[in-house]
């Protein structure tokens, strides 16, 4: 199955968006939050993610959502330490919407690609209908 990290500068959003994905793919246990500081404080940690997409992985690839900048340079850093052991994508998408349907997508045992290409297609998803 695919795993997810969700990589977010606070430890109290990530475990919030892996509560609100998890309830809509329910059984999924898939999902790993690198969040935060070691010390409790707002950041990201490169060591963390690493640690957080081996332990994610279970052989058929892990998908990475980040919140801002600085944690998609931090997962980058965790990618390349991981010198290609293991299948992992950054997947540019809202990590919100993104970890809802890649959850929702891994959960019904879609492919790696799949979740990738629909967590992505969540960058389209309007919110209010536009004029």
């Amino acid at each position: 199955m695919v795993g997810i990290v969700l990589v977010s500068h606070s430890w109290k959003i990530a475990e919030g968006i892996k509560d609100l994905a998890l309830e809509m793919a329910r059984g999924y246990e898939g999902i790993r939050c690198a969040a935060g500081l070691e010390d409790g404080t707002i950041g990201t940690d490169a060591v963390r993610i690493m640690e957080a997409i081996q332990d994610a992985d279970s052989g058929d690839g892990v998908v990475v959502l980040a919140d801002l900048g600085s944690g998609v340079i931090s997962s980058d850093m965790a990618i390349d330490m991981l010198e290609g052991s293991v299948k992992v994508k950054i997947a540019d998408a809202p990590i919100v919407e993104g970890a809802i349907v890649a959850a929702v997508e891994a959960s019904i045992g879609s492919d790696f690609d799949k979740v990738i290409a629909e967590a992505e297609a969540t960058r389209e998803f309007h919110k209010v209908e536009q004029s």
